[in-house]
């Protein structure tokens, strides 16, 4: 490796099979929870979609909520496996999860567990059900905060901008699903137009909140453009400003050719709340990246 390119990548870990394992991991729990907590929130937000979709809408927020679960317990043992340096005995290595279960990921796990599992509620109608699952979307947002590059000065700020980007976030992954279905319903076009209303405001909070995250992680020009968490990050604000073009596309055209009853609007609102998931799915691996194998130029000094 030439001494440029060891610049230009500075802070970034060894990558090997257990560290790509990591990522992926990751990447699936992000996905996971962020269709929990949002489908949670969609759900408090939007009590009038209809109940075909409200109830497609609960089993897979449940659903995702049980994949997170299982996912936390796999990431636990990639960790063990990767600090330990023993592959697959490391796994199982009871010291070795002990450590893993007492560090940041051990508490962090937890909680998002304990929220996972007050989302699961989501199942069961009423006023205190609903409640709680709102609780476990919070949890789950908060336990974001307990792991990656939140840790460190300014906690509390950092920490109180990351469950703000990760609450606005998720409402918009967990629109994804009961939207998409709402393209085919005759009135579908008013919660999408509503949806439209309230992202507004959303996307505002998310885009402030990361900006500033982003910002006090890297600090300087030179760190967003010489070191691995800069340049990762930055591919992941070119996929999120293609998905805020997506959505902006969605609202100012798409919506309301549906309204207008335009030939055709059903199949092209779909296929653009298609995209805008697939691009999520890469922010995600963008971020599992970030807080997996690389170093925020601030904690590099």
């Amino acid at each position: 490796m030439t001494p440029e390119l060891t610049f230009a990548f500075e802070g970034l870990a060894t990558v090997d099979a257990w560290a790509l394992a990591a990522i992926a991991l990751k990447a699936l729990g992000y996905a996971m929870a962020f269709l929990a907590m949002g489908g949670a929130l969609f759900l408090a937000v939007f009590p009038e979609m209809s109940p075909e979709i409200a109830r497609r809408t609960r089993l897979v927020t449940a659903a995702a909520s049980l994949a997170g679960l299982l996912d936390l317990a796999l990431r636990v043992g990639i960790r063990a496996a990767r600090i330990s340096g023993m592959g697959l005995e490391g796994m199982i290595d009871p010291m070795m999860v002990q450590i893993v279960w007492e560090s940041p990921l051990g508490t962090a796990a937890f909680v998002e567990a304990l929220g996972l599992i007050l989302v699961l509620l989501v199942l069961v109608r009423g006023t205190v059900a609903g409640t709680a699952t709102l609780v476990g979307a919070t949890l789950t947002a908060v336990a974001f905060t307990e792991v990656g590059h939140s840790l460190g000065d300014n906690r509390a700020f950092l920490a109180a901008l990351l469950t703000l980007h990760v609450l606005t976030g998720a409402f918009w992954v967990g629109s994804f699903y009961p939207l998409f279905k709402a393209a085919d319903e005759r009135e579908g076009y008013r919660i999408l137009h509503r949806f439209g209303q309230i992202a507004m405001g959303a996307v505002a909070v998310l885009v402030l909140a990361g900006l500033g995250f982003a910002w006090i992680s890297v600090g300087t020009i030179v760190g967003l453009t010489q070191t691995a968490y800069g340049v990762t990050l930055l591919v992941k604000i070119v996929f999120v400003a293609i998905l805020l073009g997506l959505g902006a596309l969605n609202k100012l055209a798409l919506v309301p050719a549906l309204r207008t009853g335009e030939p055709g609007s059903s199949g092209r609102l779909k296929r653009s709340i298609a995209f805008e998931a697939a691009f999520v799915v890469l922010i995600f691996v963008a971020t599992a990246t970030l807080t997996s194998i690389t170093t925020p130029p601030m904690s590099l000094d």
